[in-house]
């Protein structure tokens, strides 16, 4: 009798604490800063508000589902891409066609107002951070022009340096040296101008150079729009501690990524012999012509089952959002999946409806629920409000 009185109660608790992460995840601001539907969908002849489910990670019906207030849509393209800027126009164009066939269901945001209102009606608040200063194209011109379409956040560097910014692939790869390090007096420029307008100085992907240099010239709270720390996976594209508290004392926020290879500091030496295993087949895709980007894709959708037993669990995304809570508080950490630019993500991250599963983590590990609005959305709105300012 005390047996099953026990499981009875362990039940019910346990079904209490399933109705308390959903209850508290559905009254976040739940907003996701990075997710790059929109270059996937150019490339694949999608739209957002198609069923897009085992195609993609992200489409309008499941970012409902998944409780995605606002989302922040990257506009981007590779850094060899002729006419870039073009081209960036060409993805906001993409997302205004989106929003003006289901004007009850999304909207744009270009101020911390538009972001309450959208909130307010229910609808998917959309957003746009421009991945990348080579979309610029050097031109204050057409960074203001960029930023009047609606590009909230810049970073400032993709994998490629631009001639004003280094990146962190080239800071920790480059061995001709054939361009200083870090932001040039142009650089400079670009964020001080940026800080004139409101757009938020993205510092993901930067060199270490390109990071402190844009620390010591902003008068603005910085974003890392998705990456991870360095300390728990050492490699180039996440954040060293130092580089931590100098965001934390900027005031800034740094959203997780969720790029297995970002989380997981054993994930590489597996893609490197799940690569090694099909290097004939990837080879044969390169050779026609496919990018090596999409080349991974197609070879990760292929063998489903490889890639599932090489991601790695849900809990060190979460420890490394610890790591960042212990350097610098909660204040100053959220989310950017990086959804629809990665081929693999931590098990149980699908897609984009389960985000809850986080909420369900960060409760588990004792977060309170003002914790958790701040981690969910909170702190980004936070720094767009300041940048707005």
């Amino acid at each position: 009798m005390r047996f099953t009185f026990t499981i009875g109660l362990l039940s019910l608790l346990l079904s209490a604490n399933c109705q308390d992460y959903k209850k508290i995840h559905a009254q976040a601001i739940l907003v996701d800063t990075h997710n790059d539907i929109l270059t996937t969908a150019i490339e694949n002849g999608y739209s957002f508000d198609q069923d897009l489910k085992g195609k993609t990670h992200s489409d309008l019906k499941r970012m409902k589902e998944g409780g995605v207030d606002v989302q922040v849509f990257s506009v981007w393209c590779d850094g060899d891409k002729q006419n870039p800027y073009a081209f960036a126009n060409r993805e906001i164009d993409s997302l205004n066609a989106w929003v003006s066939r289901n004007p009850s269901l999304m909207m744009i945001v270009k101020t911390p107002a538009d972001l309450e209102k959208a909130v307010k009606e229910k609808k998917l608040g959309c957003m746009m951070g421009m991945e990348g200063g080579h979309m610029m194209e050097n031109s204050l011109a057409k960074l203001d022009s960029l930023f009047n379409r609606g590009v909230r956040y810049m970073t400032l560097t993709w994998n490629n340096s631009t001639p004003w910014a280094t990146s962190a692939m080239y800071e920790t790869t480059d061995t001709t040296h054939s361009q200083p390090k870090g932001l040039n007096g142009f650089g400079k420029d670009v964020v001080r101008e940026m800080n004139r307008l409101g757009m938020l100085v993205d510092i993901s992907h930067v060199g270490e150079q390109t990071f402190w240099d844009a620390i010591n010239t902003t008068t603005k709270p910085v974003i890392a729009s998705h990456s991870c720390s360095y300390s728990l996976c050492p490699v180039f594209r996440n954040l060293k501690d130092d580089q931590i508290k100098a965001v934390g004392k900027n005031g800034g926020v740094i959203q997780l990524n969720f790029f297995s290879g970002f989380v997981d500091s054993n994930f590489k030496k597996r893609e490197t012999a799940f690569y090694v295993t099909h290097k004939a087949e990837k080879d044969s895709l390169l050779k026609s012509g496919m990018s090596e980007f999409f080349a991974d894709n197609n070879l990760f959708a292929k063998y489903h089952d490889e890639v599932e037993n090489m991601r790695p669990p849900l809990s060190l995304l979460l420890d490394h959002l610890d790591h960042i809570v212990n350097l610098i508080g909660v204040d100053h950490v959220g989310l950017g999946s990086d959804f629809d630019g990665i081929n693999s993500a931590p098990k149980q991250l699908d897609d984009v409806t389960t985000y809850p599963l986080i909420t369900k983590e960060l409760l588990a590990r004792g977060y309170s629920k003002k914790d958790i609005n701040k981690i969910l959305g909170g702190n980004f709105i936070r720094v767009f409000k300041a940048n707005m300012n």
